[in-house]
């Protein structure tokens, strides 16, 4: 089921959009209602995606990797005894001790012996290898090359929230999300004062990130965009609105599929736009927070964030306290993931199977950074067949020479 964003020329070519209310004096001056059954009453039920699912999964190696390497990165002097690495096993949700990922994922870190104090016993302590030391200065070279898409996100960020001022905490927590980098805080702020404004000291209690200046250019959602490149394309005018895609397998009853295309027909209304002037349960307003949480899908690195970091964006963004409801609600634009016990908001028309169609070019990173991994796996597994062939041969050896030894007890015997 395919529901396209362009501009109608006639309302009689989809008759099946309207449940129209008309009477006399509409007769004179037409006037057209739409009508629409409250939102809390519309119920979908949640349909598994397997093919988005594998997505998920695709990542969860990598994920569980650089959660590990992370949390080495910062530790004083990017050095921690691996005993303690051990103990916040549960935290970093690594099911496997410490010491068997290492000899998993060989290449990610070296082994040293260290004192935690003066005079106590040598213990194993865990650095970045070298391999990842070069990954790391690859890292900062693909940021420094798209130092003005980090800075146009956050500006986005910004601006589509109520106040144009958002907690500091809050963006470092979902700073893996949307690609910015470790230290944003520290050199990027600083550098584009023209556009930030930090208050308060990040760690040392509240702090918040302000936006300064706003940048019409920043200010028009992918949706936008999009309609305005198929207008210069088409030479038709397209009016903005969502992609709407259903899966294969997948449908909606009769009343929810004409709610949808009503709903549909209502004007976009841009995530960039102020709209304190909206209830916030009217039917509009649900249109602009899924157009919000469109942008900030579009906007992160794999154009799907997990529900609970963009929940802590509820107040900024003017969401509902059931939001979430969204998802599985808009089927046609989202899925909501339950992979992993953990509840992901995925954009359907970023994926074309389970691989992304047009990838962030801060993804660069993520792609170097798994071509580390598969290097130490590659001499992981070549080490192990090495083993299972010595093996092999010692076990053959060993078959020969009490073949030998049997024959040789047989003749003595004989004797």
């Amino acid at each position: 089921m395919i529901i396209p964003g362009i501009l109608f020329k006639s309302q009689t070519s989809f008759p099946s959009i309207f449940n129209l209310k008309h009477n006399f004096k509409s007769f004179l001056n037409p006037k057209f209602t739409l009508q629409f059954n409250p939102i809390s009453s519309l119920k979908v039920v949640w349909r598994k995606d397997w093919t988005l699912d594998k997505a998920i999964e695709n990542d969860k190696r990598y994920k569980l990797c650089a959660r590990v390497v992370k949390e080495v990165l910062n530790e004083p002097g990017q050095a921690i005894p691996l005993r303690y690495l051990d103990k916040s096993r549960e935290r970093l949700r690594l099911n496997v001790r410490v010491k068997t990922f290492i000899n998993n994922n060989p290449g990610l870190f070296d082994t040293y012996y260290d004192r935690i104090r003066p005079k106590s016993d040598l213990v194993p302590f865990l650095r970045p290898s070298n391999r990842l030391r070069n990954f790391l200065e690859e890292e900062k070279r693909i940021y420094d090359e798209n130092e003005d898409l980090v800075v146009s996100k956050l500006c986005k960020l910004l601006m589509m929230s109520r106040y144009k001022v958002i907690s500091v905490d809050k963006l470092v927590h979902a700073k893996r999300e949307f690609g910015l980098p470790n230290d944003f805080l520290v050199n990027l702020v600083p550098k584009y004062s023209n556009y930030f404004r930090l208050t308060g000291s990040p760690g040392e209690g509240q702090s918040f990130l302000e936006l300064v200046e706003w940048n019409p250019e920043f200010a028009k959602s992918v949706i936008e965009q999009r309609a305005e490149e198929e207008s210069h394309l088409t030479g038709i005018r397209v009016r903005p609105n969502f992609n709407y895609k259903l899966p294969p397998g997948f449908s909606l009853r009769k009343e929810m599929r004409e709610w949808v295309r009503d709903w549909l027909e209502l004007d976009y209304i841009s995530p960039y736009e102020d709209v304190s002037h909206l209830d916030q349960a009217s039917r509009e307003m649900e249109k602009r927070m899924v157009a919000v949480l469109h942008e900030l899908l579009s906007l992160s690195l794999l154009k799907r964030v997990p529900v609970p970091i963009l929940g802590k964006f509820t107040n900024d963004y003017r969401f509902s306290n059931a939001f979430s409801s969204a998802f599985t609600r808009h089927s046609g634009i989202f899925y909501m993931s339950l992979k992993g016990g953990i509840k992901t908001a995925v954009l359907r028309e970023a994926y074309k199977g389970d691989e992304l169609i047009d990838k962030d070019p801060l993804l660069g990173i993520k792609d170097k950074f798994v071509e580390l991994l598969e290097e130490g796996w590659r001499e992981r597994a070549k080490m192990l067949r090495v083993r299972r062939e010595q093996v092999k041969k010692d076990m053959e050896m060993m078959a020969a020479k009490n073949g030998e030894l049997s024959e040789q007890s047989c003749e003595e015997a004989e004797l």
